[in-house]
């Protein structure tokens, strides 16, 4: 064995090594994070799976022999547990369940397709007409086309990419309970996987377009040793912080709590509808719970366990509303979108325009539109 293969399979075998071990661990995890922990173990066994399988071909094994019909590829699995494990992670109860089964269609199209053209050597006999006319370019397609990982980076791409507006969005909704700090180093766990991800596809076109595809691995290695070291990273940091509450707990109230919360709710609503203290651009927490009459902190902790929000959404949510009706009225044509946005009681372009966008997910414009 050459040096360079030598020092090739100790990078493979520890980075396989280290995450079937960081994957028991997390897969036997009882905490919190119970779900998100085993989904980022099956990445972790998948990950390392490939490594041993790229271990097993230097020594010659895999080729065409008992073991190029068992070790079938996995390679489109990757997108889909990497968008469960991010959804799990902060989202507490989450489950797969209905529709989002779906996202793990394109691994069974490639078990099935990956097995059918395995099946292709035993008909083989050296000439094109000894296979069927989908048996011959079907292999042709998966075996001398840079198809199945091509895909299995476009998978990567999207997947990583949903996940991080799922991310983002936790964090912007601020009754989602996500602490933006505790999620930072998934968020470059899925930069770097992205990258990475685009990379390898540009690279395996352009070798594919103008070079020789077929015979031509200068990139293989690296790209199996990026693989490695970040399985092995990504079994660090998963063990590291498999325990760690990601959303805060919200306090339980009792009878009398909630009783109490409930009154403060229902003051504060029919206080807003009819003295519409929400057109005062002016309007503070402390100013509106002198209005009601109570303490600002029970007025927060009404706010935040009753209706979910934080006060300046409560609030903007009323203003938003009356922007719609003011829009609705024919009087009001003549007036510009931003002139019924202070009559709303917003006090700048800026804090409509950012409220719009937070509380609606559109563009200021579209509240014409209703």
């Amino acid at each position: 064995m050459k040096t360079w293969e030598v020092i090739l399979t100790i990078l493979l075998s520890v980075g396989a090594i280290q995450g079937l071990v960081y994957g028991l661990i997390l897969w036997k995890n009882k905490g919190p994070n119970r779900l998100a922990n085993r989904f980022l173990a099956a990445i972790l066994f998948f990950f390392s799976y490939r490594l041993l399988v790229e271990t097993t071909k230097i020594f010659g094994l895999g080729a065409y022999d008992f073991w190029y019909h068992v070790l079938l590829e996995y390679n489109w699995v990757y997108g889909a547990l990497i968008y469960f494990f991010i959804k799990s992670y902060v989202t507490p109860g989450f489950k797969v369940k209905g529709k989002e089964w779906w996202h793990f269609l394109p691994v069974a199209i490639e078990f099935v397709w990956s097995n059918f053209i395995k099946t292709q050597n035993f008909y083989w006999e050296g000439t094109r007409e000894s296979l069927s006319w989908l048996g011959y370019w079907g292999y042709v397609v998966w075996m001398l086309y840079p198809t199945m990982f091509v895909v299995a980076g476009i998978l990567i791409i999207y997947y990583t990419y949903r996940a991080r507006r799922i991310l983002r969005s936790k964090i912007e909704d601020e009754s989602s309970g996500v602490i933006p700090e505790k999620v930072t180093w998934v968020k470059r766990v899925l930069v770097v996987l992205s990258v990475f991800s685009v990379l390898y596809v540009v690279v395996i076109l352009v070798d594919f377009f103008f070079f020789n595809f077929a015979g031509n691995l200068f990139y293989g290695h690296p790209v199996f040793i990026g693989m490695a070291l970040i399985t092995y990273w990504l079994g660090i940091e998963g063990f590291n912080r498999r325990d760690e509450l990601v959303v805060k707990v919200k306090p339980t109230l009792n009878a009398k709590e909630k009783e109490q919360l409930s009154a403060i709710a229902q003051n504060l609503e029919t206080a807003m509808k009819e003295e519409q203290l929400y057109k005062d651009p002016g309007l503070t927490l402390s100013s509106l719970s002198s209005k009601l009459d109570v303490k600002p902190y029970l007025l927060t902790k009404c706010l935040n366990l009753h209706f979910n929000k934080k006060f300046n959404d409560y609030v903007n949510e009323y203003r938003i509303q009356e922007v719609k009706t003011l829009l609705k009225d024919p009087k009001n044509a003549q007036y510009t979108l931003l002139s019924l946005a202070y009559d709303a009681g917003f006090n700048s372009k800026a804090s409509f325009n950012r409220a719009v966008k937070k509380l609606t997910g559109k563009s200021p414009s579209a509240l014409k539109l209703g």
